[in-house]
This record gives structure tokens, C-alpha cells and sequence, in this order.
């Protein structure tokens, strides 16, 4: 499948892609869409109402494409997202699943382990004040 976000992908060589220097050239998938609803240049002729947006690292940019021109390599596995001012990050697997993983600093593990032990231990304080 080639629409799924991760997915190393081959742009095949055709007259269009040789001439925007696309031809051959290796991505990741970014998403897909209904070009119907959009308004953006797809390379390519639809010949469905679905194109796929691949991301070239390269050129720090990526094309929205006919999915005939899309050629499959692999599902992305060991692709990682991050996401600024969040502590986790996913990594996507051998199978496809994406695994999220906590990525906060060791200091904010301790003390958020530590509030829950604290909130959970409520009773302790009771009883010493008795």
C-alpha cells in the first residue's frame, strides 16, 4: 500500500518526472489526498481521484503524484516522528504499527514516578499524624 505515512517510496521514470527531475528519485511517503478537493499541481494524469504526497530529503521538499507513479520499496520500518515540546517519539515497525515511546528526561520520569507514589501513599500521612 502506498499511501500509508512512512513508506519508502521510488518515483518511476516517465517524460513528466524526467522533466521536473523527479525520475528514479527515492522518498518517503507523506500522506494522501482527494485532488478533487484541493488545488494543487499532482504530477501525473489521475486516473482516479487519489494522489500521494511524497517528501524528498534531499530537496527539503516534496510533490503530490498520480499513484501509477508511485513504486513501492518498504514500509518505512525504523522511521522515527517527533514532535516539538512533546517528550515521545514513534517508531515505526517491521509490520507497519507504529510504537510510541516516552522520550522525557530521566530527572521528569523520577519526579512524575515519584508524585504518583506520593498521591497513592496519601493514607501513610494520615496515619503519622495520628
Amino acid at each position: 500500500m502506498f499511501d500509508t505515512f512512512g513508506n519508502k517510496v521510488r518515483i518511476r521514470r516517465t517524460p513528466e518526472t524526467e522533466e521536473k527531475g523527479l525520475a528514479d528519485k527515492e522518498g518517503e511517503v507523506y500522506g494522501h489526498t482527494t485532488p478533487s478537493m484541493m488545488d494543487f499541481e499532482i504530477v501525473g494524469n489521475l486516473k482516479e481521484d487519489f494522489a500521494i504526497n511524497v517528501y524528498f530529503e534531499d530537496l527539503s521538499e516534496s510533490f503530490w503524484f498520480a499513484e501509477e507513479l508511485v513504486e513501492y520499496l518498504n514500509n518505512g520500518q525504523g522511521t522515527e516522528i517527533t514532535l516539538d515540546g512533546i517528550d515521545k517519539k514513534w517508531i515505526k515497525g517491521d509490520n507497519g504499527e507504529w510504537f510510541e515511546e516516552d522520550t522525557s528526561p530521566t530527572w521528569e520520569k523520577n519526579k512524575a514516578e515519584q508524585n504518583q507514589s506520593e498521591s497513592k501513599d496519601w493514607w501513610k500521612f494520615c496515619k503519622k499524624n495520628k
